[in-house]
């Protein structure tokens, strides 16, 4: 609520701040309504507090209204009807009762109908001034006139708010041709006494020409005399500066030629050092460069090799990256190859133990699976055996009965390996089903031979 009330009261305090107008330098605030006294409130300068809805303003203009006035056929107190072409120059007065009767009269009118008003007012005023004088009054004492048209129209003006600010009459013409014989009365009589006061001053104008004249044949005889002795005196002065100047002239000559002697021995001097300085900062000039060219060669030429090797010792890097790089994804590949693969078969005997229910059995299983490849290994290795011939020289002198030819057949399969000893070299015991391993008893000289039965 407090915020509401802060915002609404924010508006207003705006609103009132909008409704206080100031009245600029060239223009009238006509307040009107309810003004608390007369029809409106005129102020020039400064500015008022317009209240809503019981108050308004506007402005009236004091920019001044140039109006020609080419008044024709006024009849003047002779009765000489004569042309007067004027321009008044008016405006909006600043006095308070005229500001009124401008409020009241002129508030709401184009500046053009402004101007229509104030033209009638100037011609009524214009003829009736022109009326009250005569041809000569008009034509001799403008400046009676012009007060008198002052006069007259400023007050007519006033009751409607108006000021006259500047009048203007520029020629003044009648019908008859009654101005232009006043005129030309005026000129004739101008003339004639411009002529008798030529020719006075003719007259004085020889007498002093005379006079003049035999002054300057005075003054020029006197003027001649000293003038001719000013001549000699200044041939002979002239005589005397020519033979100082001539004189001088020769010893600034002689000055000038030992001068110039020496300065071209100078400068002949400073040549010749200048030449030799030069030569000697050319012959170090060369020197440089041929310096500066091996040098320059041979720096270049290292830092090209120091850049080659750079540039091949990069290449290696880049290569041994390169290779390091492969045999780390080959490797990688490998191992992750591996590692798929014993966890699959990780996967597979775990779920062959589940499936055959203890490991027992699982064991037998894949036994079982890889028997076929045990026999065909015992197969193969005896397979390519290839035996052309066989002589047997048997003399039936062999132990216990057996004869060479059965003693050489019974070492043949002895070496081929039996499953027991492949089971045994595995870290594994043959299972009981696939037969089992009995002793036999020899002779104390003889060692146990282990015979494996295979059960049917």
């Amino acid at each position: 609520m407090i915020i509401i009330a802060v915002v609404v009261g924010f508006i207003l305090f705006m609103s009132l701040i909008k409704r206080y107008k100031r009245c600029p330098s060239d223009k009238i605030l006509v307040v009107y309504g309810k003004t608390g006294g007369g029809s409106a409130k005129c102020i020039h300068g400064g500015g008022a507090f317009i209240w809503p809805i019981i108050q308004d303003y506007s402005f009236l203009s004091l920019i001044p209204i140039s109006i020609e006035a080419n008044l024709t056929n006024a009849l003047s107190k002779q009765n000489i009807r004569v042309d007067v072409p004027s321009k008044f120059t008016v405006g909006i007065s600043t006095e308070q009762d005229s500001m009124g009767n401008a409020a009241e009269r002129l508030l709401g009118l184009s500046s053009d109908q402004i101007q229509e008003l104030a033209r009638d007012i100037l011609f009524g005023q214009l003829r009736l001034v022109i009326a009250t004088m005569s041809i000569e009054e008009i034509n001799s004492d403008r400046d009676s006139f012009l007060d008198k048209v002052s006069k007259n129209v400023e007050q007519e003006l006033k009751k409607i708010g108006l000021k006259l600010i500047n009048v203007n009459v520029t020629d003044i013409k009648d019908e008859s041709g009654y101005i232009e014989a006043l005129g030309k009365e005026a000129a004739a009589k101008a003339i004639n006494e411009a002529k008798v006061s030529v020719a006075e001053q003719d007259k004085i104008g020889e007498i002093g020409k005379a006079e003049a004249e035999r002054d300057t044949r005075i003054k020029t005889s006197q003027a001649n005399a000293v003038a001719v002795q000013g001549e000699n005196n200044a041939k002979i002065d002239i005589a005397n500066s020519d033979a100082t100047r001539r004189e001088k002239e020769a010893e600034a000559l002689k000055i000038a030629v030992s001068a110039e002697k020496v300065q071209q021995a100078k400068a002949l001097q400073e040549s010749y050092i200048a030449e030799q300085q030069a030569e000697q900062a050319r012959a170090e000039r060369e020197r440089a460069t041929q310096k500066a060219n091996i040098i320059v060669q041979e720096e270049i030429e290292k830092q090209r090799r120091i850049i080659d090797a750079e540039a091949e010792a990069e290449k290696i890097r880049v290569n041994a990256k390169g290779e390091a790089d492969a045999i780390f994804v080959k490797m990688d590949a490998e191992a992750r190859g591996y590692y798929e693969i014993l966890t699959k078969q990780a996967d597979g005997y775990r779920e062959m133990v589940k499936a055959a229910g203890n490991a027992q059995s699982a064991y037998q299983l894949l036994l079982i699976e890889k028997l076929p490849e045990l026999v065909k290994t015992q197969v193969e290795a005896i397979k390519n055996i290839k035996i052309d011939k066989i002589t047997v020289w048997d003399g039936n002198n062999g132990k216990d009965g057996n004869t060479s030819t059965a003693n050489f057949l019974a070492g043949l399969m002895k070496s081929v390996p039996p499953l027991n000893d492949l089971f045994n070299q595995a870290g594994m015991d043959l299972p009981e089903y696939l037969g089992k391993t009995k002793e036999k008893k020899t002779d104390k000289k003889e060692k146990n031979i282990e015979v494996i039965e295979v059960k049917n």
